[in-house]
């Protein structure tokens, strides 16, 4: 018996009574079926996986600036608004890449260094393992500390009653 490889393909040249030369059937399509088509990943979903593996680190009170904080409060007390987990996080996606830039609030006493290390260690891993974008560079920009003796806007909503 003698094969034959051509591409991806084998032919058998083995002849019998009941065998003619027949070529294995070719794959339709061309190549494999995961290669075939394109997938596109939105901002928006980048946003999120990141501004959830930010809020996942220690140290990280909150996503956002000042203004985009109240905004979100607000949204966040109308009925079916929901609170916007990719607050205080900008996206830009390409094919195969993706920078990322956030603005967080982080508890006052924790080493600024050390938290923005373990964002960036957090947000990488998260947006890469789901999405296999490159993450070319996460920009952190600290906007505020929360202090021992603030109140927080969150436990602020929580004590008001829910617009109906």
């Amino acid at each position: 018996m003698s094969e034959t490889s051509t591409s991806n393909r084998s032919v058998s040249t083995k002849q019998g009574p009941d065998t003619a030369a027949k070529p294995e059937p070719q794959r339709r399509g061309g190549g494999p079926p995961a290669s075939r088509g394109r997938t596109t990943i939105a901002d928006g979903v980048v946003e999120k996986i990141a501004g959830l593996a930010a809020r996942d680190v220690v140290g990280v009170h909150a996503m956002g600036g000042g203004m985009a904080r109240t905004f979100g409060a607000v949204r966040d007390r109308v009925p079916g608004g929901s609170r916007s987990v990719a607050r205080g996080v900008k996206a830009e996606v390409g094919e195969v890449q993706t920078a990322l830039d956030l603005e967080i609030v982080i508890d006052y006493g924790v080493s600024i260094a050390e938290v923005a290390r373990s964002v960036r260690e957090n947000v990488i891993s998260a947006v890469e393992r789901m999405t296999g974008l490159e993450v070319v560079e996460v920009n952190i920009a600290v906007s505020d500390v929360k202090l021992p003796d603030e109140e927080d806007d969150e436990e602020e909503d929580q004590g008001r009653p829910q617009l109906q």
